[in-house]
């Protein structure tokens, strides 16, 4: 866990994988959107592309401007972004005033609260959940 807060979790980070979701590419469009300094969005950027969450590319051939898009290791973030919106939702807000509600883009329907389960399906509750180790000490 330690290792995944390294990479995404400097404040900015997660604001910044979130309009990655939303579709935002472009540095002055995330500058615009998130209103953080010019060299803290690229700092943040820049590590995320180091740490292979974003991939940085020319916007077109030869150009000089890039965009950043999400890496398939970054796309796989989905889930925990969800789940962080929908804790915030829940803990940071009055009863339905969060701003947005998230909804399946297909059909318009909100989106189902995340839930721990078992790769048997079991529903997991936290008092189930254990740290098993998966590999022997020497």
């Amino acid at each position: 866990m330690a290792r995944s807060v390294d990479l995404i979790g400097e404040w900015g980070s997660l604001l910044i994988l979130r309009e990655a979701f939303g579709g935002v590419s472009r540095f002055d469009d995330f500058q615009e959107r998130l209103q953080m300094s010019r060299s803290l969005l690229t700092t943040r950027l820049k590590k995320l592309v180091a740490g292979g969450v974003l991939a940085r590319r020319p916007i077109a051939d030869a150009a000089k401007r890039h965009e950043y898009v999400l890496t398939p290791m970054g796309e796989d973030l989905a889930t925990t972004i969800v789940a962080l919106r929908q804790w915030g939702d829940r803990w940071l807000f009055a009863p339905k005033q969060h701003p947005h509600d998230m909804v399946d883009a297909v059909d318009g329907t909100v989106l189902a609260p995340l839930e721990v389960r078992s790769a048997a399906g079991r529903l997991v509750p936290r008092a189930d959940v254990r740290l098993k180790p998966t590999r022997q000490k020497r």
